[in-house]
């Protein structure tokens, strides 16, 4: 296609730079994360340029004018009432006929331009036909309407530059000429694509090349060439150019206008209205929020967009969603052909005003989708996080840039399968004249983000529709330069210089709320970003009917390369009716919900933070504190060793002349009496107070401990569970063993492995072992419940394998290599060494200590 800059118009436009800026984290895969062809760079094509520069007029740039939409253009010089009337009468006349001799030359060319559209339509009905329906609909999009809108507008001006007096009044004619501007808009958004497939047709067909390469255009009624050649190309570009000439005129004509003429304030708004226009597809405005023209004119704005994602046919797909003001549309990337940037395919819309959120009564229960197994979740989580070490150790010792892109590649494979099978909280919507859609989100902030966009929107009066094939196209092909979400939100995506996040723990004390209208049962949930989306990490209690409840609760929550920190606040719902479908839940109503960034800067520090997020009117106080990943790996002696918490787990048993610790045993019994089938039991942080609570009780052997163990909610006696471990001086398994273990965990010979695992257990000393086995069973029936729990024994191994097999700080300097290597290989193997076990038949004490060895028992 012959560049647009050899008509003197400069080779960059706006579009060519939006494009160019624009990366997009999917070249390589679609919405099912099949790979695709990579094609040039975007920006590679030129579109259309409307010059609204100050060489061209002194007045017409917006900037010029503030920038403001509304703002109505500053009377230029001579617009003072005592201007020579006469004079300027006669400029306007003069300014008129010569726009006016332009506009037959205009109209005429559009003539031209439709000239073959009616034989073109004839033949496509017939078996042999030049072009389909659909491409003569594509390359003539909106010229009829251009056309007889210009048409009119001559027709009503000719006669009033013919017959000119002092008297003539023709503002109206150009203030309605403004308003129809919207069909411009939509002549715009489908440029690019009319001319894309103009030159697809001239190259598979020479019939209509032939048409296309020499369309005959009328002279002027005085002229004396009748017909001039111009090449389809030419003529496309001439509605844009048109603009601009029609922007010009009217700053002309308003210079030569009295401010006292009755045409005066109609050429101003109608000025102020082609000035918004131009803005609007120039750079004055942010191009991603440029409006799209329904088939009336009416601007259709984006309001928001985002990657989601759908269950269609019992199977996951990331689609990209687009929600305009009278719209929801549902898109994939289109695999782009060699030589063209990448456009959506749309694979549904719902006009707003069908749009409905089924009731969780009326929901019907979702599709079948298959979860995808946690265990192979982990298992993604670790293999990012070996391929992030990777690529820093590839890049500190300056290693080849192939071998960088190559793991780059694994791990957006990685990180793309993740974000596709990680979500699992149900979002439906449901048009009221056909089927329901399933999304399924990571986070209920997320959720209620969309729903309460949409909501805003059906506010408004809006009218049902359907859009036709030719509109529909121009809706979703404006959609690559309307988007403000470009990458998917995967680290892979992240510039070099972007921040990793924080690897470590955020203590965070929900401390009270206020600002809520009347009194209800109120909690508040805590998510962070870990792996490009956001998870829910933590609850407080519920406090019941209050207004302004006091939680003072803290919260441990593990960060993995986290940036923010969101805070939602819930009403409890008690009604056992309102349950989702989807996924068996009740339903429980979101009061508010904020987001704040963790900074390292503010967070990284010994002294705790206080803070405010207000949402909907109330107003959520909390502190929090972060511990570094190096500074939570220690296991630190305690001093007083006549309590259990830093005590090694012999001078404890000898102590109580116990086989496993009391405090093991009273935890585990606790969560088997009324936690095993609490979700994410052991996953989810319990009250921090709660834990340290609990932990000074057992550390003083109080009397009260079975008491205040049955009232004490659950999660904080599994936390207790963990902290116990983890604040060993040494791991349950043992330091001196912990090398073994590594290199046991590696072999391939499954007889050589279970030869050695069972070795290392046998060399175990028996308080060790005992309690052990002892935690090992309990993990199992844990496990069992899996169904009701979500907590698999991937699950576990993940959460117990760091706290039982991580070294003590003296023995782990060696093994720790930094402080994002959260999910390093020594994490790996440390779950596989605990997942190996869990898989493993029932292993009994005695039975390992009568089983002889095949080989040394030197470890």
């Amino acid at each position: 296609m012959e560049p647009l800059s050899h008509r003197g118009l400069p080779r960059l436009s706006w579009i060519d730079t939006l494009y160019s800026n624009f990366s997009y984290g999917t070249d390589e895969y679609d919405g099912e994360g099949n790979e695709e062809q990579k094609g040039p760079p975007e920006g590679s094509e030129t579109m259309p340029y409307i010059d609204e520069s100050p060489t061209m007029s002194p007045q017409l740039s917006a900037r010029s004018q503030g920038g403001g939409d509304g703002v109505s253009p500053t009377p230029p010089e001579g617009l003072a009432p005592g201007v020579e009337t006469g004079k300027g009468l006669e400029m306007r006349k003069l300014v008129l006929s010569g726009f006016l001799a332009s506009e037959e030359i205009y109209i005429n060319q559009l003539e031209a331009l439709l000239l073959p559209m009616k034989p073109l339509k004839a033949t496509a009905t017939t078996s042999q036909p030049v072009l389909t329906i659909q491409q003569i609909e594509t390359i003539f999009y909106k010229i009829q309407d251009i056309y007889e809108i210009h048409k009119e507008f001559y027709d009503n001006l000719c006669p009033k530059v013919q017959q000119w007096d002092s008297q003539v009044t023709m503002g109206h004619l150009f203030q309605k000429l403004a308003s129809q501007l919207g069909v411009y808009k939509a002549f715009v958004d489908n440029y690019k694509v009319a001319l894309e497939t103009a030159e697809k047709c001239s190259q598979s067909n020479n019939q209509f090349q032939k048409i296309s390469e020499e369309l005959k255009v009328k002279g002027p009624k005085d002229s004396k060439d009748s017909h001039t050649s111009v090449t389809m190309e030419a003529l496309l570009y001439k509605p844009i150019d048109r603009v601009t000439r029609s922007t010009l005129v009217l700053h002309d004509l308003l210079k030569h206008t009295p401010v006292d003429h009755p045409d005066y304030p109609l050429l101003q708004d109608a000025l102020r209205i082609s000035q918004n226009f131009l803005s609007s597809i120039n750079e004055d405005i942010d191009p991603r929020r440029t409006a799209v023209t329904t088939p009336k004119g009416e601007t259709r704005q984006l309001v928001k967009d985002g990657f989601l994602v759908e269950v269609s046919e019992s199977s996951r797909k990331l689609r990209h969603v687009f929600l305009f003001t009278d719209v929801l549309l549902c898109a994939k990337l289109k695999k782009a052909s060699a030589g063209k940037h990448q456009q959506y395919d749309c694979k549904w819309y719902i006009p707003l005003a069908d749009l409905v959120f089924p009731s969780p009564e009326e929901s019907e229960a979702s599709p079948q989708v298959h979860p995808f197994p946690d265990h192979e979740l982990e298992d993604m989580k670790m293999k990012i996080s070996a391929l992030k070490s990777e690529i820093q150790k590839e890049k500190a010792n300056k290693g080849q840039s192939r071998a960088i892109e190559r793991l780059k590649k694994k791990m957006f494979e990685n990180e793309f399968l993740l974000l596709l099978n990680s979500p699992t909280i149900p979002f439906r919507i449901h048009n009221r004249n056909g089927k329901s859609y399933l999304f399924l989100l990571s986070s209920d902030y997320e959720r209620s983000e969309w729903r309460e966009a949409i909501q805003k929107l059906q506010k408004k009066d809006l009218q049902a529709f359907v859009l036709s094939s030719v509109e529909l196209q121009v809706l979703t092909g404006s959609c690559f330069k309307l988007r403000t979400v470009h990458n998917i939100p995967v680290t892979s995506n992240k510039d070099d210089d972007e921040s990793p996040g924080l690897y470590g723990f955020l203590h965070v004390i929900v401390h009270s709320a206020k600002g809520f209208k009347q009194s209800a049962n109120l909690y508040c949930t805590l998510e962070v970003d870990s792996f490009g989306y956001f998870v829910s990490k933590a609850k407080t209690r519920v406090f019941r009917d209050t207004a302004e409840p006091k939680w003072d609760e803290e919260f441990e929550i593990e960060l993995e390369g986290s940036q923010s920190l969101r805070i939602l606040c819930y009403e409890k719902c008690y009604d056992k009716t309102k349950v989702n479908k989807d996924n068996n839940e009740i339903v429980d109503k979101i009061m508010g919900k904020g987001q704040i960034q963790l900074d390292p800067q503010t967070v990284e520090t010994k002294n705790w933070h206080t803070d405010v997020i207000e949402m909907n009117g109330i107003k959520v106080e909390f502190s929090m504190k972060f511990t570094s990943r190096d500074m939570s790996l220690k296991r630190t002696p305690s001093k007083k060793q006549t309590g259990v918490f830093g005590v090694k787990i012999s001078v404890v048993t000898k102590r109580e002349r116990s086989k496993v610790p009391y405090i093991v045993r009273q935890c585990v019994e606790e969560v088997e009496k009324r936690g095993i089938e609490e979700v994410g039991i052991y996953r989810i942080s319990g009250v921090a107070t709660d834990i340290q609570a609990l932990k000074a009780v057992f550390d003083a052997n109080n009397k009260d401990i079975l008491l205040m163990l049955s009232d004490m909610d659950i999660n904080a006696i599994a936390g207790t569970l963990k902290l116990y471990f983890r604040e060993l001086p040494e791991p349950l398994l043992t330091d001196r063993l912990y090398p073994a273990f590594m290199e046991g965990i590696a072999l391939s010979d499954p007889a050589a492995k279970e030869n050695c695992m069972m070795h290392l257990l046998r060399s175990l000393p028996d308080p060790n072992l005992i309690t052990f086995l002892f935690l090992l069973e309990h993990l199992k029936r844990v496990a069992e419940k899996e169904p009701i729990n979500k907590m698999s024994l991937h699950n576990l191994a993940t959460v117990f394998g760091p706290t039982l097999l991580r070294p003590s700080e003296v023995e782990s300097k060696a093994h720790v290599t930094s402080a994002a290597d959260i999910w390093s290989h020594d994490v790996m193997a440390q779950v596989q060494v605990l997942l190996y076990y869990l898989q493993h038949p029932p292993i009994s004490f005695a039975e390992l200590k009568r089983n002889t060895l095949y080989f040394s028992t030197d470890v």
